[in-house]
């Protein structure tokens, strides 16, 4: 059964404004309905990393945004926590006050420590699609390498490879960005690229891993909408998570959660019978 990932930003630089959360009374009565609605986990992200954007700040505030947070959502519901972040720091804070797994957007290559620290946490790991040089040629043959260099690092660190979780990284694929959480890319348009991916999602699955996607509101859908609000996404982007669930999602990350899961049922209705 496709799980749903439920996504609740305490930073106010993210670019899907309706996504924040500040004070706790927001935090808290947000988790609890994804609960309600059907999540299986909440990724709770501290500072963003959507690559067109100038938003890194300092990994102090981000560890302060994030205990806090982690401690709101432990005491409002029962779901797993996981904390999306590349800072080795930022991820012991975070698992220490209660998160148990690491979304890293970086594959574990842009800290030499993350990795370290999920396994002395025992943190389950969900890796995404990363490298720090430019990527050319075939998106899903480049996405796989990338991933096997990532699913590499945690092993050789001892993570339990039964912990270790695949993404794509949609949307982080850029021309250009304006911080180091991006990949860079020639040969195609990132526009082109996730378009690749999603069509041909399925491919992931010769890792062994399961497969988590994020394709919630990004500019991908935009484009080919015209719609450059990402309020106005919703239903790309509900459209794009079925396509992604029949080649083989196993986790869909989202800002909406009660929407996802019903097209998740639907889906699993319609394949398994």
């Amino acid at each position: 059964m496709v799980r749903i990932m439920g996504i609740i930003n305490v930073s106010p630089e993210s670019f899907y404004k309706s996504s924040v959360r500040v004070r706790d009374e927001e935090i808290a009565c947000t988790a609890s309905s994804m609960e309600e609605q059907g999540a299986s986990i909440i990724d709770v992200g501290a500072m963003s990393t959507a690559p067109y954007l100038d938003t890194v700040i300092s990994v102090e505030e981000e560890i302060s945004r994030l205990k806090h947070a982690v401690k709101v959502i432990r005491d409002s519901c029962s779901l797993a926590i996981s904390v999306d972040t590349p800072r080795a720091r930022a991820a012991d804070a975070a698992l220490s006050s209660g998160a148990t797994i690491v979304n890293d957007i970086s594959g574990l290559k842009y800290d030499p420590d993350m990795a370290r620290v999920a396994r002395e946490h025992s943190a389950s790991l969900i890796v995404s699609a990363y490298s720090r040089g430019t990527v050319r040629g075939d998106a899903i043959a480049a996405t796989l390498e990338l991933l096997r260099e990532s699913i590499g690092i945690a092993l050789d660190a001892g993570v339990d490879e039964n912990k270790v979780v695949v993404d794509p990284a949609i949307g982080f694929f850029r021309e250009h960005g304006r911080h180091k959480f991006f990949t860079r890319l020639e040969g195609m348009t990132w526009f082109e690229r996730d378009l690749a991916v999603i069509r041909r999602l399925r491919e992931l699955k010769v890792l062994g891993r399961e497969v988590c996607v994020s394709p919630s509101r990004k500019s991908f859908i935009g484009r080919v909408l015209a719609l450059d609000r990402p309020e106005d996404r919703l239903y790309g982007s509900l459209a794009v998570e079925a396509v992604c669930i029949m080649n083989g999602a196993d986790i869909v990350r989202t800002h909406s959660v009660r929407e996802s899961m019903h097209v998740a049922r639907m889906v699993e209705a319609i394949i398994h019978g």
